[in-house]
């Protein structure tokens, strides 16, 4: 499984941005697909999560303002991100937990994506 992430960018506080992962391969099936960011000096936080039953969670800090979906046809998750504050910035990454049978072996992995810096000024 590989995960192909876009859509980052410069914004202003209070504007939008949407991000896009898409995940490729065969033979697998994903169940959870996730978005964490990781601001300088920070930990790696869990910013809003959607999983194979199509339920959604976030994190407290972008609830409201943050609106996940997931195109289960493509294996995309869409991360649609509104009135962005600069404390938002960080590199955003995705994360997709898989299940793939092996020859008549089961396999669990997680694949994370390469990263898209999304910087938001005051």
């Amino acid at each position: 499984v590989q995960l192909q992430a876009s859509g980052g960018g410069v914004v202003q506080a209070g504007g939008s941005l949407r991000l896009s992962c898409a995940a490729s391969g065969s033979g697998f099936r994903i169940n959870n697909m996730n978005w964490h960011r990781q601001a300088p000096g920070k930990q790696r936080e869990l910013v809003a999560s959607t999983t194979s039953s199509r339920g959604t969670n976030y994190a407290d800090s972008v609830k409201g303002r943050f609106t996940i979906s997931r195109d289960y046809g493509k294996n995309t998750v869409y991360l649609q991100m509104d009135s962005l504050k600069p404390e938002d910035t960080a590199v955003y990454i995705c994360e997709a937990d898989w299940f793939a049978d092996v020859r008549g072996t089961p396999e669990v992995g997680r694949t994370w994506g390469q990263g898209t810096l999304v910087t938001v000024s005051s």
